[in-house]
């Protein structure tokens, strides 16, 4: 993972305000929903809804938006449909970024990504630009204090994860797409508690950025989540 850290760009979202909690309830909300529409309302069998919902668990999404946003995407209520697109482009310093989005408004969604883009000092490129430096994996967060270092590290390479690395504060399983479930079921199993858990891409690489244009790229990812219609924003800076 060229010392990149999933745990690194999660923790600095850990205890933010209540309006970022209410943004991050309507975002997981429209994931269900996709998920839903594209593989029915079963968790069972439809992979994409089971990883939302545990986002939503993990974020303490209330039970009936989760029932809402089921409905909604098999068809049982009204409701705007929504897109999915992305975003590729590069931040101060020649920062790869790749930014996922779920809409029912293109113009507005472009519009509002090429504004953050642009006004922080990055611009955007083609689709497929920077996609090639990221590789999709599952990533799984286990606080220290509730597992032993080799133990998580045997039942996780056994059950299928690819790599398992300890940081101060937590250990951070990789698995493939495909061995991400399995993985987290038979922690689940064990009775280990997950601190977070999703499929995410991961660069191959990463840009070490100091000063302003650390800044300006911490102001640029923030602008980008503040995005109501911006689901996952993904890059490759290594910020001091």
């Amino acid at each position: 993972m060229s010392g990149h850290s999933k745990w690194a760009n999660i923790k600095h979202k850990k205890g933010k305000t209540d309006a970022l909690r209410a943004r991050i309830t309507t975002k997981i909300s429209k994931e269900i929903t996709l998920a839903a529409r594209m593989g029915g309302g079963d968790p069972v069998g439809n992979m994409r809804l089971k990883l939302a919902l545990t986002k939503a668990k993990q974020n303490n999404v209330p039970k009936e938006n989760i029932q809402r946003a089921i409905a909604k995407g098999i068809g049982a209520t009204s409701g705007e449909g929504f897109e999915e697109m992305s975003y590729e482009g590069y931040g101060p310093g020649g920062v790869a970024i790749i930014v996922e989005c779920s809409t029912d408004n293109k113009n507005r969604t472009a519009a509002d990504v090429r504004y953050a883009f642009t006004h922080h000092g990055g611009s955007i490129g083609t689709p497929g630009c920077v996609g090639w430096m990221f590789k999709k994996k599952g990533i799984i967060i286990v606080d220290k204090e509730v597992a032993d270092e080799d133990t998580l590290m045997l039942l996780a390479l056994d059950s299928g994860a690819e790599d398992v690395q300890a940081h101060e504060e937590v250990y951070e399983i990789i698995t493939e797409p495909d061995a991400f479930i399995a993985v987290s079921e038979a922690l689940e199993k064990e009775g280990i508690e997950v601190e977070s858990s999703e499929v995410s891409m991961i660069p191959d690489n990463t840009v070490s950025l100091d000063g302003e244009k650390a800044e300006s790229m911490q102001k640029m990812i923030e602008a980008l989540e503040e995005i109501d219609d911006v689901q996952e924003v993904y890059h490759n800076a290594d910020m001091q």
